[in-house]
């Protein structure tokens, strides 16, 4: 049974910094790309960033230079370090999971976490 946990969310001033942990167990962890999303209220889930099997990672231009992943295989973990946070940031923040390869379409991937809530006050 794939599982993604996701944890890290709060609420922090705007210009603050929070980090996202995702958790994955039920798969062979190195083999995937990990990708990030938002979803605030009233919106469609969008591409945060994402990162290979290979470490290779992808950001969207609205948060490229703030926002950086990484993965610790060794954990079975991904991390989302944001930085620079602005009120537009807030969402609930989830991860996923899909072979080999990231994707930025949220169709792409075959396995998500329950979702964090960020919050960034102006």
């Amino acid at each position: 049974q794939v599982q993604l946990v996701e944890s890290g969310g709060g609420l922090v001033q705007a210009g603050g910094s929070l980090r996202l942990s995702c958790a994955a167990s039920g798969r062979t962890f190195s083999n995937d790309a990990m990708g990030w999303f938002r979803q605030a209220p009233g919106e469609e889930r969008e591409f945060v960033g994402a990162i290979n099997w290979s470490g290779s990672t992808y950001y969207a231009d609205s948060v490229k230079g703030r926002f950086t992943i990484s993965r610790d295989n060794a954990k079975n973990t991904v991390y989302l370090q944001m930085n620079s946070l602005k009120p537009e940031d807030t969402a609930v923040y989830y991860c996923a999971a899909r072979p080999l390869t990231a994707g930025f379409n949220p169709l792409l991937y075959d396995y998500w976490g329950q979702g964090t809530q960020v919050t960034v006050s102006s």
